[in-house]
């Protein structure tokens, strides 16, 4: 990959309108900031990238001075996974700073051809002190050849069962979701491109807003304190399948997952109270 970083780090204070945002797009309760401070996973709301529009590559990255770095020509980015760690309340109104690195990069040959796998570590201190510590997954892999577009199937809505919650996924959702995160990714809102560019059959849910949702679900049920995730994404959602999560208590942990209306598993993951990702 070319010339980039070794690390980044921004400040700001921490306004309450973007998490006031999320609640109304979620349609989730309030919570009370000033007790429990942010969600776990609220953070991405938060000391983001803001490039300049010149800034921005054919498929919405930017291309220069980020962390991670964006593709080479001719591949193409995906949020894998990650992991993330809640060690104290995440305040509103308090200066705030993260620094971002890269904690590793591996090469790997895969069906599809040549995979890069990066691991970004975040890093979020208030008062000089840790409050959240976060892995990102992010694989570059090969762009798929140009072809006809991937046709859009129909979805059977097999239903909710207990301990499910659905959240509608529309065009209006995904834009909303990007520009609370400033995501530029076009496969996001830019149907045409997402077709004919990268293959896609619609557009794609967000890997953050699936595990974002899939945290929720926990946060719902009692995971509402000093916890951990840990998710996976495991296959593309889009915007006509739908999202449903779920969060299931699992002793002192909840599993928690992502499916589409016909029960297609998009994304797993785990919320367990205490540390995953320690301070380095």
């Amino acid at each position: 990959m070319s010339e980039h970083p070794t690390h980044i780090e921004r400040r700001e204070v921490l306004r309450p309108e973007p998490a006031l945002a999320l609640t109304r797009l979620l349609e989730v309760g309030e919570p009370d900031f000033d007790r429990d401070g942010l969600p776990l996973l609220w953070h991405w709301l938060y000391l983001l990238e803001r490039p300049a529009q010149a800034d921005l590559g054919t498929d919405g990255h930017p291309v220069s001075g980020v962390i991670p770095a964006p593709p080479e020509p001719g591949r193409r980015r995906m949020w894998a996974g990650g992991r993330a760690t809640s060690l104290a309340p995440l305040r509103l109104g308090v200066l705030t700073a993260r620094r971002t690195e890269i904690v590793s990069s591996t090469d790997k040959d895969g069906r599809s051809g040549r995979l890069t796998f990066v691991v970004v570590r975040h890093t979020i201190e208030q008062d000089d002190s840790p409050v959240v510590v976060e892995e990102q997954d992010i694989v570059y892999r090969d762009a798929v050849a140009p072809g006809a577009p991937a046709p859009v199937e129909q979805v059977e809505d097999i239903g909710l069962e207990p301990g499910e919650w659905r959240l509608p996924i529309d065009p209006a959702l995904l834009f909303r979701f990007s520009a609370l995160t400033y995501n530029a990714h076009r496969i996001h809102y830019d149907r045409d491109y997402a077709r004919e560019v990268e293959g896609y059959a619609g557009l794609v849910t967000h890997g953050p807003l699936q595990a974002i949702a899939m945290a929720e679900a926990a946060r719902e049920r009692g995971a509402d304190r000093r916890v951990s995730i840990d998710y996976r994404l495991v296959s593309p959602l889009l915007d006509h399948q739908g999202l449903v999560v779920s969060a299931i208590a699992d002793g002192a942990s909840w599993r928690t997952g992502a499916r589409d209306l016909s029960g297609r598993a998009t994304a797993r993951g785990r919320v367990t109270r205490g540390g995953l990702v320690q301070p380095s």
